[in-house]
């Protein structure tokens, strides 16, 4: 996975007025921890660290603090009505250094004429290097018949890849589609309900 180079800017002010400070100069509030050292605190600007997070554990190459350091995203928090970045977490990593992270699924094709495609997992727990993550596993379901199932242990990681996810976790499997007509269901449903006004009618008549 290519490395994203972002400049950082150290922090000196904390609080709820530093951070809209710092996110109104269009920069993001940011912390990063890990090897045992002590939490540093820093700002990236908001476009570049926007684009580097559309790509599933980005590998962050943070410069502008002493010394280059490799870094991965671990949380990310959005404004909920706006969606802009308010603050994000990193963990630094060093090459070499083994990491477990989540990566997505993606389905490819269309199951067999009458089935329905159930997927149970979108992301899969796996261990790599730091500096060589996957971006994600991709699983083919063209033509998939009904009961077909795919399992965690299923799925062909890249080299120098470990399953973390149990491997007997089904990620998604084929089940059989509804067949029955809702047209004609709901012409049942529409008797059965005149029925039972005519019934009350005629109990209301008789007493």
């Amino acid at each position: 996975m290519p490395e994203v180079r972002i400049e950082a800017e150290p922090r000196t002010e904390f609080g709820k007025g530093a951070s809209r400070r710092t996110r109104r100069a269009g920069r993001v509030p940011a912390v990063m921890y890990g090897h045992g050292a002590e939490n540093r605190h820093f700002s990236l600007p908001e476009h570049e660290l926007m684009i580097a997070l559309k790509t599933p554990n980005a590998l962050i190459r943070l410069e502008g603090l002493g010394r280059a350091t490799l870094a991965l995203p671990k949380a990310v928090q959005r404004d909920p009505i706006k969606g802009e970045i308010e603050h994000v977490d990193l963990i630094e990593v060093r090459r070499g250094e083994k990491v477990t992270v989540e990566i997505p699924v993606r389905v490819n094709g269309d199951v067999f004429s009458g089935g329905l495609l159930d997927q149970q997992l979108n992301v899969l727990a796996v261990e790599a290097e730091a500096t060589h993550l996957p971006d994600g596993v991709d699983i083919d379901v063209q033509g998939m018949e009904v009961g077909t199932a795919i399992h965690a242990k299923d799925i062909v990681l890249p080299k120098g890849t470990t399953l973390v996810t149990d491997e007997e976790a089904l990620v998604l499997h084929v089940v059989a589609a509804p067949t029955a007509d809702l047209g004609e269901a709901a012409t049942a449903v529409g008797e059965a309900a005149e029925a039972e006004a005519a019934e009350a009618a005629a109990q209301a008549e008789a007493e």
